[in-house]
């Protein structure tokens, strides 16, 4: 009998044909032994899959190992599943939350009785590892949400019935069982529990059920699992050197910035080192800026509710905003945003097409509500200060504005140290504004602008912002960890919605195009990103104390300040210590403050006029002229050299 043949189109553009009915994981095994081990997880027709699923009709297909994101991401989901099924073994009466693949790793979110402990973590470890040697192959299963909600009604897990409550009645649900362990999932899953090999379960915190702490508290257990013993080796020689440059961690030890839970949480408290460190960045922004044709704004922290409802923040940010204050019988909002702020001053006269590129920025503090169990240090907070700026141009200005916003971007971020970049076309997400045709249009123009600057870019699919389609631009740091900093966000929305329009060289009105752009982020986060890509060891021409003056002894201490006094007039940031303390004592202690240079002073410095230089990390580079030695550090400083 002949079977039915289907197409099956590759990612290098190649065509096979094979029996309908076919499943990934079979094509992988026809291609090689090798990819057949290897492969964890499928994309058919742009949808990820199990690499069980049966392949009906013609199709594209991309098959995904550890070495790709999709793969790494569908094998630590697994690995929380398979955690779950050692939870539940050894405490029967185990209910579960969520149990996501996270950026690294994985955790799950679980409600049980048992306070755990880190040898309950090696415990639960050695049950995964147990019942991953069974090889239980991860099934799927389609239910109607009437039998969902039977199941787990049956289960008793009445997080897994909130979830499913919350589903349309028609919808499908799938579950997973693996062995005697089932969930409820979306899934992809890898082929077996077999494929997961090597586990580590790193931590065991306090969370709340979706985040939202008048919810009920549960435990959370973090995880990271890799195919080969070297790889999780490597990962956890990876933590040790991350735990060394926690931002929180080195923020206290260096006195940079603090956060008061009683005061508030989320919210930053400047030390004056760490306030040092942020004029020193906020004074190369504004200094870049005026360069770059920009002038800069400032814009209040509050709005009437008008302006959020024009804007659309009310329909589609609601839930990220505080909520109103009256003000005059009126409802005011702090601002999540600056850029209803800056469409204002626009709409504060009559523009021309003369006038236009406008490009207006702004270090603008605004606020979200972000739960509790997501702040962490100044990488997530409720207040923050946005590098933020808005470009209002005509039609035929965009792409090269475009363009330009990317450069600037590239040279704001290789300033600071910063060279391995990753730019990202984002589409349209499921809540946004404006007309499909319209988000069809910006994102050809963004890709078009792109490839005029022959730039590689990816995809991310959804990713855009509620009211148009963006780029943002990714870097690593020092431990090869990936963050997302320059958003670069095209709008054709606001200006339709607040009515913005100019008078073109034709005599009528026109409506401009918007660019929403940050190059840091926000301030707090940027800082933080700085903080652990130096380990706190900032270059010279960031730190907070540029350089140490150390006198051997009392005896030398007038000589110290002469030469402190000659570097303050280049306005270079120095400290003197006068500690009546050992010389040795006090190295020691400017080394671990990372302080870029130390200078000791003695009888042999005093009588040359010269310093001896202690460089951090490196140690003694020898005696230097007074002068020579600020020659050198003012060259350093005004070149912006970087080292890690």
């Amino acid at each position: 009998m002949n079977m039915e043949k289907i197409k099956i189109k590759f990612p290098d553009g190649s065509e096979r044909e094979f029996d309908k009915g076919i499943t990934p994981f079979e094509i992988a095994k026809s291609i090689s032994n090798r990819l057949a081990d290897d492969a964890l997880v499928a994309k058919i027709n742009g949808n990820t899959a199990d690499l069980s699923t049966k392949i009906n009709q013609d199709s594209s297909l991309h098959l995904f190992t550890f070495d790709d994101e999709q793969g790494k991401e569908t094998y630590w989901h697994s690995t929380s599943h398979l955690m779950a099924h050692a939870i539940q073994a050894l405490y029967p009466e185990a209910k579960f939350g969520v149990g996501p693949a996270i950026d690294a790793g994985f955790y799950y979110d679980i409600d049980i009785n048992t306070a755990l402990t880190e040898e309950d973590l090696i415990k639960i470890e050695k049950k995964m590892m147990e019942i991953a040697q069974q090889k239980n192959p991860f099934k799927r299963t389609e239910l109607p949400k009437t039998d969902a909600v039977k199941f787990f009604e049956k289960k008793g897990d009445n997080y897994k019935l909130e979830i499913i409550s919350e589903l349309d009645p028609e919808a499908v649900i799938s579950i997973y069982d693996e062995g005697d362990f089932t969930d409820l999932c979306t899934g992809p899953h890898v082929p077996d529990a077999g494929k997961i090999k090597f586990v580590k379960l790193l931590t065991v915190s306090g969370s709340y059920w979706r985040g939202d702490e008048k919810n009920k508290r549960m435990q959370r257990i973090y995880g990271i699992s890799f195919p080969k013993k070297k790889m999780l080796d490597d990962y956890l020689v990876f933590l040790e050197e991350a735990k060394k440059r926690d931002h929180r961690k080195l923020g206290k030890q260096l006195d940079l910035f603090s956060i008061h839970e009683e005061a508030g949480a989320g919210l930053i408290y400047w030390h004056p080192k760490g306030a040092r460190i942020r004029n020193n960045i906020e004074t190369f922004w504004r200094g870049q800026h005026f360069q770059n044709g920009y002038d800069l704004l400032y814009s209040p922290h509050m709005g009437k509710s008008w302006l959020w409802e024009t804007s659309g923040h009310l329909v589609t940010y609601k839930e990220n905003m505080y909520a109103p204050m009256k003000v005059d019988d009126q409802d005011y909002f702090i601002k999540p945003m600056n850029c209803p702020f800056h469409i204002m001053i626009y709409k504060s006269k009559l523009r021309s097409y003369r006038d236009l590129p406008l490009r207006w920025a702004e270090l603008g503090t605004v606020y979200r509500y972000e739960k509790s169990g997501v702040l962490h240090g100044l990488l997530r907070v409720r207040g923050f200060t946005q590098d933020d700026a808005h470009i209002f141009c005509a039609q035929e200005q965009i792409e090269d504005e475009i363009i330009e916003v990317v450069r600037f971007s590239i040279s704001i971020l290789r300033a600071f140290g910063f060279n391995d970049l990753k730019f990202y076309v984002a589409t349209k997400p499921e809540k946004a504004v404006g007309e499909d045709n319209d988000w069809d249009k910006a994102i050809n123009l963004i890709k078009h602008a792109m490839e005029r600057e022959n730039l590689p870019y990816e995809m991310d699919e959804g990713g855009g912002a509620f009211y148009g389609p963006k780029i943002d631009i990714k870097i690593k740091d020092a431990l090869n960890r990936e963050w997302q900093l320059s958003t670069i966000q095209f709008d054709f929305t606001l200006p339709e919605r607040f009515d913005l329009h100019y008078i073109g060289e034709d005599g009528k009105e026109h409506r401009p195009y918007m660019v929403h752009r940050a190059l840091l982020g926000s301030i707090e986060r940027f800082m933080g990103i700085l903080i652990e890509h130096y380990g706190g060891a900032f270059p010279t021409w960031l730190a907070p104390v540029q350089v140490a003056v150390i006198p051997v002894s009392q005896n030398y201490v007038e000589y110290g300040k002469k030469v402190a006094d000659e570097l303050k007039a280049k306005n270079i940031i120095v400290e003197l210590d006068e500690r009546n303390e050992k010389i040795g004592y006090k190295i020691r202690d400017w080394e671990t403050q990372k302080v870029p240079y130390m200078l000791i002073v003695g009888e042999k410095e005093k009588e040359s006029d010269s310093v001896s230089v202690r460089q951090h990390k490196l140690g003694d580079k020898g005696s230097v002229k007074l002068q020579d030695f600020i020659n050198a550090i003012t060259e350093e400083i005004n070149n912006r050299i970087n080292q890690n």
